[in-house]
């Protein structure tokens, strides 16, 4: 018998599904994997810009969102993410 995983809401518009693109954190109800967005951002593109790029499948709350469970993921890891350690 196969169990079938639940998809995990991570927010209002953003989901981890197993069916859908490896359980990668996605938008609701799209393909769109929250990483591609961020990148998008972090390239310099402008809200607007990846709305459009995404067909108007994704809204500027629903970016917003992502930077935001972003920032707190960073915030929770940030050890993890030093070059070097810090002199006391």
């Amino acid at each position: 018998m196969t169990t079938k995983t639940q998809a995990s809401f991570l927010g209002r518009y953003i989901v981890a599904d197993p069916e859908i693109c490896h359980g990668k954190p996605t938008f609701r109800g799209t393909r769109i994997m929250v990483w591609q967005v961020l990148d998008m951002l972090a390239r310099g593109l402008a809200w607007e810009t990846i709305v459009e790029e995404c067909h108007n499948s994704i809204t500027k709350d629903a970016i917003a969102e992502a930077v935001k469970l972003s920032g707190e993921a960073f915030l929770k890891h940030v050890d993890e993410f030093a070059l070097t350690p810090m002199p006391a």
